[in-house]
């Protein structure tokens, strides 16, 4: 049986930069210290399309379809999931070059990332789903659950995430996250984190006794 974290006695954090690499035994080889570098639009995602100086083709902020649409004026519905802000923005003037704006000088930014939400649930002071930005930890999900409960178990925080696989689950110790002599993850759209519980102890326990090493396996609940 793989000991659980806790256990242990706590590393001494490093002073200095240094990159926490993911403890595999945990489940944890699957996420991320690294924020992405470019981010790529997706569905449900608010955009925001500028045409300087050409107002009938300006909006505010419109909504990416579950298609992977958006539609604009003049233009009707064009592809936008999967590309940046800047290839959306090239794509855009290049369309609207080719129905006859003359140097078209467009730009285009996110007004709001609706497809990053993130359920935080177990014992933290305010259960919920809430949005986060691109990049974001997991502490900070905690941090906007309102952090813990006196009577959390902090050493026990189960992240669940999809994957083409199945899902993916992996356990983090809140305390060494939080002192960072332990891997804070950078949170995935439909991410979920539960803050340990005596629910949570009890899976931890028995998913142990089922498997030397954490992989990527189906998840049908946890009890609370």
């Amino acid at each position: 049986m793989v000991p659980l974290a806790g256990c242990a006695s706590t590393p001494e954090p490093v002073i200095g930069a240094s990159v926490i690499q993911p403890a595999t035994e945990l489940g944890q080889s699957g996420y991320s210290y690294q924020r992405p570098t470019t981010y790529l639009l997706r569905p449900a995602d608010r955009i925001s399309v500028n045409v300087f100086r050409e107002p009938d083709f300006t909006t505010d902020a419109v909504q990416i379809g579950v298609e992977g649409n958006v539609s604009l004026p003049m233009l009707g519905s064009i592809p936008a999931a999967g590309m940046t802000a800047k290839q959306f923005e090239q794509d855009v003037t290049r369309r609207l070059a080719t129905i006859g704006l003359k140097s078209p000088m467009v730009s285009v930014n996110v007004a709001e990332y609706a497809s990053h939400l993130v359920t935080v649930e177990g014992a933290v002071d305010t259960p919920g789903v809430y949005p986060f930005q691109p990049g974001a930890r997991l502490s900070s999900a905690i941090a906007l659950a309102k952090g813990p409960k006196r009577t959390a178990k902090v050493q026990q925080v189960a992240v669940f995430r999809e994957s083409p696989e199945g899902i993916m689950v992996a356990k983090f110790d809140y305390q060494q996250v939080s002192q960072g002599t332990m891997l804070d993850p950078v949170l995935e759209p439909g991410d979920r984190v539960v803050m340990g519980t005596d629910g949570l102890s009890v899976f931890w326990e028995d998913l142990l006794k089922a498997l030397p090493a954490f992989g990527v396996f189906a998840v049908a609940g946890l009890n609370n």
